[in-house]
């Protein structure tokens, strides 16, 4: 063990690290259960960035209209560009009203109809009829959905009595010959040491968006559970697909919901034109979100931009009235005023496409379990899970639905929980851990401590992500992918010449941002390495020179492995077609035949 570090252990029966939407709903259902659980967070559990989360959460309730949970399953493997795994979109998309309801009755104070039912609105890619109509599917908390949730979420975790390590940065997993045993994570307000031995590690730690320079992600959007995957020698899928939402306020990149168009709002050009009519005359402004970016961007390339440089578009939502805006889009007309000096109510929200969601991540099956693949056969990996956006299940293959990620928390994370109390018996016996364990990641952290460069962290992380900005965007060719490998490669390399200068160990912000910067750079690399072997256009990933879905060569999920040093491997795993059961026998054979 490195000298100088005072080191604390834990023992529970599971550690979930990060304390989203995924890791406080896996939380709840393993305290639930009886299991020892401690939940491990960076940040405050109400402070994750599932707090950003705004339109609401997709299940198929039927309160604004005829619905059917199998015309959900349509529209998330359609939106997937049949890339989703069917078998985790069926559950999914089953256990929707459920996992909705028990929301409902932790406390989320979901807005309500008249009747005093749970208000859904519309959103995009959501039909009903396998696509004949549009469905209001969307169960929203007015414009505060995540918000609302992390609240419930986290007040039901305390009174079912799990503990909360609370701004610990995890550092890595604990591996001994393939079984994941444990975490090690350092207590950021009085930098001692921790390292936690249980039966089984959950990772909910969320997207990797500040790999971008423009995005909507926190800035702790950092992918740390991704890279310690990646270190522990395991896999991450599917990196290659990264969604644009289609409306970042310009210039800041703050999210503008999805739900002000599915309340009536819509996108104009410099011509006052409504241009979504002429790419989606059926869906227009509510067709999926990689349709929406790669139109908006289509516009401002041919010069139909508004603003000083034509580089952005606008969204208007005035014509709705204060009523509607202060009832059901309030914190939409706050953060337009904040962010983009606009009264909503008199003129037009300035926006653009904005890296806003990873469809890639750890492999899982739909319980949770991590996955690796050996000789072309999956394996799971022992002692460890994963939900949420950290997590790679395949229910939004190569492009999300809007308000499919809430759900998807919700729905894996208790899938996770409810895995755990199938397998693992309460206060069972543990191996000890060896008095090494947990050195490398100790070490690492030591190295980056006293990291004497000439290169400050900042520099490091802007050039990373003005490379993927320009590099691995909205529309990418062969071309302009290697040439964002070639220069990822140099980033990656500078560093090893990284200078932190704060070598102390009580809130050390210098070299945790660093800690993070080495995770982004491993989910950068790869994230770039994937989309340029990916030799066609599906979903989020738009090839200019492969403009054509290829299913005979690339109906499959990419693997990618990357070493120490930034090299990169790739593997592949089958698309699941098949469902759980034959209650998708009413879904028409085009929607579940590619």
């Amino acid at each position: 063990m490195t000298a100088g570090y005072e080191i604390v252990d834990h023992t529970y029966d599971v550690v979930v690290v990060g304390a989203g939407g995924a890791g406080l709903r896996a939380t709840l259902g393993l305290a639930e259960a009886g299991l020892e659980t401690a939940c491990i967070t960076k940040v405050f559990p109400t402070r994750s960035h599932t707090v950003a989360a705004q339109g609401g959460i997709s299940a198929a309730l039927g309160n604004m209209g005829e619905d059917d949970w199998r015309w959900h399953m349509y529209d998330t493997v359609k939106g997937s560009d049949w890339l989703g795994d069917q078998d985790a979109i069926e559950y999914m998309c089953k256990e929707a009203p459920s996992a909705v309801i028990e929301l409902e009755h932790y406390g989320v104070p979901f807005s309500r109809t008249e009747e005093g039912r749970i208000y859904q609105r519309p959103f995009g890619g959501m039909s009903t009829h396998f696509g004949k109509g549009t469905a209001q599917r969307t169960c929203a908390a007015a414009d505060r959905t995540g918000h609302a949730m992390l609240h419930a979420l986290y007040q039901q975790s305390l009174r079912h009595d799990a503990t909360f390590y609370i701004e610990y940065f995890a550092i890595d997993l604990i591996m001994d010959d393939g079984v994941c045993r444990g975490v090690i994570a350092i207590d950021l307000a009085d930098g001692r040491i921790h390292r936690y031995r249980c039966q089984t590690v959950i990772l909910a730690t969320g997207g990797y968006g500040r790999a971008y320079f423009s995005c909507t992600s926190a800035h702790t959007c950092t992918g740390d559970g991704n890279a310690m995957v990646l270190r522990a020698g395991l896999p991450l899928q599917d990196m290659e697909f990264v969604q644009f939402h289609p409306t970042g306020i310009y210039g800041a990149g703050c999210l503008i919901t999805e739900g002000v168009r599915g309340e009536g709002g819509y996108l104009t050009n410099s011509d006052n034109e409504r241009f979504m009519e002429r790419y989606a005359p059926n869906a227009k402004d509510l067709a999926s979100r990689d349709v929406v970016s790669r139109s908006m961007t289509i516009e401002i390339r041919e010069g139909r931009g508004v603003g000083e440089e034509n580089d952005h578009l606008y969204l208007n939502l005035q014509h709705l009235g204060s009523e509607v805006i202060d009832e059901r889009l309030p914190g939409i007309a706050e953060t337009a005023k904040i962010f983009a000096g606009v009264d909503v109510t008199r003129e037009p929200i300035p926006v653009l496409p904005t890296v806003h969601y990873n469809m890639g991540g750890i492999p899982t099956n739909y319980h949770g379990e991590v996955l690796t693949t050996v000789d072309g056969e999956d394996r799971v990996v022992p002692g460890l899970m994963a939900a949420g956006e950290a997590a790679c299940v395949s229910v939004h293959g190569a492009n999300r639905l809007g308000s499919n990620s809430l759900l998807d928390l919700v729905v894996f994370g208790r899938a996770a929980a409810r895995r755990c109390a199938e397998t693992l018996q309460p206060g069972a016996r543990q191996p000890e851990l060896q008095e090494q364990s947990g050195d490398e990641g100790l070490d690492r952290l030591d190295t980056l401590r006293n990291a004497k460069g000439s290169t400050p962290t900042a520099d490091i992380r802007l050039r990373m992500q003005k490379c993927m900005q320009e590099h691995a965007a909205v529309f990418r060719t062969g071309d302009l992918l290697r040439a964002g490998i070639e220069q990822l490669r140099e980033i990656h390399a500078s560093f090893a010449d990284v200078s932190v200068s704060d070598r102390s160990l009580i809130w050390n912000t210098d070299l945790v941002e660093t800690l993070e910067l080495q995770n982004l750079l491993d989910q950068a690399m790869a994230t770039i390495s994937a989309a340029e072997h990916r030799t066609e256009s599906r979903g989020a990933q738009a090839r200019e020179d492969y403009p054509d879905r290829d299913d005979d060569n690339w109906m499959k999920h990419i693997l990618t492995w990357i070493d120490s040093g930034g090299s990169v491997r790739f593997g592949y795993r089958d698309v699941t077609l098949d469902t759980l059961t034959d209650d998708v026998e009413a879904i028409p054979p085009k929607a579940r035949v590619y």
